[in-house]
This record gives structure tokens, sequence and C-alpha cells, in this order.
């Protein structure tokens, strides 16, 4: 983790100011959307920020705590869902490089540059960077990390309420004993992704 900033330290030297970090939430899950955020941070190195990582590696209550904190000290941000359906029907990849292209295109400031968490952007005039570990190594990437986790845990609390007893809440449509167990009782719902192979395999049974 010491070189984190890295990235954006060496863009900035270069003059480059306005760096969007992108990342998503939600791709192993069974059920649920997938989520795309993207964020300018006015400074990647203020002190507000020095919380900042990988969403993963950071509780939920500081999770929900920096979303507030990364929202304050962005120049732009948006938060993008894809659908089940859309992940359905155009793949798991395809659907996630497609909500990268949108969560880059909604902010309102033009970035000069993009970075992205593993996957190149394809199609997008900006220049971009696919960056291994993204969310470990550069601060825009890890902010982008923890809006769209927060934001997807929170949309997974909704759906809970929505579609009781499959415990959405608590594993957030990830593939758990307790979720599997819930699907044999209760069956697939319309929020599950009929493109997972354990979903397509209780449709087809």
């Amino acid at each position: 983790m010491k070189d984190i900033g890295k990235i954006e330290s060496t863009l900035i030297k270069a003059g480059i100011k306005e760096i969007a970090g992108v990342d998503e939430a939600g791709r192993g899950p069974c059920a649920g959307p997938l989520v795309v955020a993207a964020v300018i941070l006015k400074d990647p190195f203020a002190p507000e920020l020095a919380k900042v990582r990988d969403s993963k590696e950071l509780s939920e209550k500081l999770r929900e705590e920096l979303f507030d904190v990364v929202i304050d000290q962005a120049t732009s941000y948006s938060i993008i869902e894809i659908s089940v359906e859309e992940i359905d029907s155009f793949g798991l990849h395809k659907s996630n490089l497609e909500g990268m292209r949108r969560a880059v295109n909604s902010l309102k400031t033009i970035p000069e540059y993009v970075l992205t968490d593993g996957y190149p952007i394809e199609g997008l005039a900006i220049p971009n960077l696919a960056v291994w570990k993204g969310d470990q190594v550069a601060i825009s990437i890890s902010a982008a990390s923890i809006l769209a986790k927060v934001y997807r845990d929170r949309e997974m609390v909704k759906l809970d309420r929505e579609y009781p007893g499959y415990g959405l809440a608590k594993h957030k449509g990830y593939i758990t004993a307790a979720h599997t167990k819930a699907l044999g009782e209760l069956g697939v719902s319309d929020i599950h992704r009929k493109s997972f192979a354990n979903i397509a395999a209780l449709i087809n049974k």
C-alpha cells in the first residue's frame, strides 16, 4: 500500500489534474445490479482522504463514513446501475465495460485522464489506463470503489425489504450456503441473474 497515489502523483507532475478513477461493485453476486462509480477528486492527496483504500479492506462503518467524505472531496462523481436484465442480455464483462463508459460520460467535469481497475474502457475517447489491482494503488480508483460498494450495499438492503427471505441485506446477493438454501425454498426471483450457472441450474431443474 506504500505506493498508493504514485500514479496520480506522476500524472499531476505532468500537468494532468482532472483525473477520474473508475471501479465497480457486484461482479460476483448472483443477485442484484452491478454498480459502477467514477469520481474526480479535487486533490487526491487531501488529508481528508488519508483513510481512503480499496473498499474491500475497510470496515462497513468506515466505508459509510468515507462515502460522504469522497463526495465532499469530489469535483464530480457519478454512480451507474447496470440491471440484472442487462447483465443477462449482454453478459457480465460487456455490461461492466458499458457501465464504466456510462459512469465516465456522466461526470459533469470532463476528465483529462481516466484510471480504471483492471479493465481498459474500449471506445473511450479520453486517454485511459487499466491499472492492475488499481483499487489498491490509485487513490482515485479506491475512492470510486467506496462509492460503488456503499451504494450497492444500500441498494441490496432496500431489495431485501422487497424480496424478503433471501437474506440479501446480509450477503448482498453473493452465493452463500444460506442464499443457496433460500433459493431452494423460495425459487428464483426476478432480481437473480439467470445467466449465472447456479441460477440457471435451478431454472433448468
